[in-house]
């Protein structure tokens, strides 16, 4: 079993909330953070959670990346055609980053620059990779990370899901060991605050994703930020 805590936050500029996050049972989550024009990226978003969870209610479990990753690209599928069936959806897209846990075994499919971490013994590391043309960038060693947190193109993506009608998807498994904390978060949290004061939240803090969103905000809450944060016991 797993302790569960998530939360979702508009931020302190932003007027629409274009995140979306979902508890699947058994043991699954799902983050998004959508974008496009007017109320574009609340509906990408909102479709990403949407057909990732009636994809998977109709999956046979128990699932693995591969399904995951069918899960997405069915979104991206519905998204990318209302898009091209509604002018005022046109250009739209969202991140999308989907854990699930099964016994000793986790999986995960992720498009974007939201994120999933894992912390473990102390240590945060960051499972997924951002698909950002920044991170490229660091990829090559064209950017050091700091200067890649102040970049002007931190938030241009290279792949989102519904953007293009084909979309690369990372997924992978890994093993799973007791006291592990996963954590699925939208870059409003990740640009307001550094790895290490996750970490610090994540080991210390009751109520952990009231505290992230918290420290978000704190640190000039310029974006949406929603949180999952996954305990294993």
């Amino acid at each position: 079993m797993s302790k569960v805590f998530q939360a979702t936050h508009v931020g302190k500029v932003r007027r629409n909330n274009e995140d979306s996050l979902i508890v699947i049972e058994p043991e699954t989550f799902v983050v998004a953070d959508g974008m496009g024009g007017a109320s574009a990226g609340e509906v990408a978003s909102s479709m990403l959670v949407d057909a990732v969870k009636n994809f998977l209610t109709n999956a046979l479990a128990p699932w693995d990346e591969t399904t995951l990753s069918e899960a997405i690209a069915r979104a991206n599928g519905d998204i990318w055609n209302l898009s091209r069936q509604n002018e005022d959806y046109r250009g739209m897209g969202t991140t999308a980053t989907i854990l699930y846990v099964d016994g000793d075994k986790a999986y995960f499919a992720h498009v974007g620059d939201s994120r999933l971490y894992l912390l473990r013994d102390g240590i945060i590391k960051q499972i997924t990779e951002d698909h950002s043309y920044v991170e490229s960038l660091v990829r090559r060693g064209e950017l050091t990370e700091e200067e890649a947190r102040v970049h002007p193109m931190k938030n241009v993506l290279t792949q989102a899901v519904g953007a293009m009608p084909e979309v690369q998807i990372d997924a992978a498994s890994f093993p799973v060991r007791l006291n592990d904390v996963f954590l699925l978060c939208t870059d409003g949290l990740t640009n307001m605050v550094d790895d290490a004061t996750i970490a610090h939240i994540l080991q210390t803090s009751e109520s952990p994703a009231d505290a992230l969103i918290d420290a978000a905000l704190d640190g000039g809450g310029k974006d949406n930020v929603s949180v999952i944060v996954v305990g294993i016991d």
